[in-house]
């Protein structure tokens, strides 16, 4: 069987790779996913229930240019179409018409835009007080999932809080006394490998508690507190690891729920690597992370639409690569897509909300607006 599995996986890498392509004279990359799937239909709840949890979806990098062309890769459907409420975020940090993702994500996190390269942190140094610091103060669960290592800029922004994002020693630590009840992602080395400080941190965190995991099997075994590090950088791409991102989100909802009560828990999930594939200009591996992307926010309103008490919302820190896509089929499930750049753009991003307190969203905001807001549901 797993001789099978491996074999259907070269042929569908392989497929893949043929199929992104440029045309002769053509500046077009053209590329036919080989997993279309069928999205869910959810009932949403009463938009007057109380809101107890909150899930913050972000996809580094997925403007809606990028949601387009996997609307027509996945013939003309997404679980994104469940959200009933659209609106534009505008991305620009202090100091730049064109952020990054640690200002972007700190806007996001916090209520309050900052420079780049900072993390939970405002130009002057100060840390910054993240949703999930108040949640935690409430007595909320606390979660971050993530396909990146994390040292990447994103679950800092949420965690930790330095001046500059690469400093990756000082970022990491931060987690040690961040407080959060569930870490799943990549970057097992910059805990414990190479450091200058010479510090563990995956054993510092073991010591006050932590289960650590370093793959499924032992994520699936753990209680809270959870600090699961599946990789030693970021998670291998999302043609390679399967359903592991799905089963990394799914262990979280369930162990969060479970020891939350009725205070509820706030979760953060981001798909990472989409940013990253768009900076190397590969559009196909950058589809198939937003489709998976995609895939587990289908599961995430499931569980959300069972509960009734969840509200959900999706956006981007960011647009990358300025994408256009002039050419394609949504029977055929074909895209012909053209970068503009291997880099951010200063282009509004879309935001999405879902279940009780959806109505409040909508409209055109600063990033660090919807921050703010997504935060006033967090009591």
């Amino acid at each position: 069987m797993q001789s099978l599995k491996h074999a259907l996986l070269t042929l569908a890498l392989l497929s893949s790779l043929c199929a992104c392509r440029k045309d002769e004279g053509s500046p077009l990359s053209y590329y036919v996913t080989p997993y279309p799937y069928d999205t869910v239909k959810v009932q949403e709840p009463p938009v007057s229930n109380e809101v107890r949890n909150v899930i913050f979806l972000i996809g580094d990098g997925m403007g809606l240019e990028q949601v387009s062309c996997a609307w027509v890769l996945n013939h003309g459907k997404l679980n994104l179409d469940n959200m009933p409420v659209v609106g534009l975020s505008r991305t620009y940090s202090l100091d730049d018409l064109i952020t990054d993702s640690a200002a972007g994500g700190t806007a996001l996190a916090v209520g309050q835009k900052t420079a780049n390269s900072h993390v939970g942190m405002d130009p002057e140094g100060k840390p910054l007080y993240s949703m999930l610091d108040k949640a935690r103060e409430c007595g909320k669960k606390t979660g971050v999932v993530v396909t990146c290592h994390m040292a990447d800029a994103t679950p800092c922004d949420f965690c930790c809080h330095c001046d500059d994002r690469y400093q990756y020693d000082e970022v990491i630590a931060g987690y040690a006394d961040c407080g959060m009840d569930y870490i799943a992602g990549g970057g097992r080395d910059y805990f414990r490998k190479n450091r200058k400080d010479g510090r563990d941190i995956e054993d510092e965190m073991a010591r006050k508690g932590y289960a650590v995991a370093h793959d499924e099997v032992e994520l699936m075994a753990a209680g809270l507190p959870v600090l699961a590090l599946l990789a030693d950088d970021n998670l291998p791409p999302a043609l390679e690891r399967g359903d592991l991102f799905r089963h990394m989100v799914a262990k979280g909802l369930s162990e969060l729920s479970a020891q939350s009560g009725d205070k509820g828990f706030v979760m953060m999930i981001e798909g990472s690597s989409i940013d990253d594939w768009q900076h190397e200009n590969r559009v196909d591996m950058a589809m198939e992370e937003i489709l998976d992307f995609d895939r587990t926010l289908g599961d995430v309103l499931q569980w959300a639409a069972a509960d009734g008490h969840t509200l959900v919302v999706v956006t981007a820190d960011h647009a990358t690569g300025a994408l256009t896509l002039q050419d394609g089929d949504i029977a055929e499930g074909r895209i012909g897509v053209a970068f503009g750049n291997d880099s951010h753009n200063g282009i509004a991003v879309p935001f999405y909300a879902w279940g009780p307190g959806r109505d409040q969203f909508g409209g055109i905001m600063e990033n660090a607006e919807l921050g703010t807001l997504i935060m006033s549901f967090v009591k």
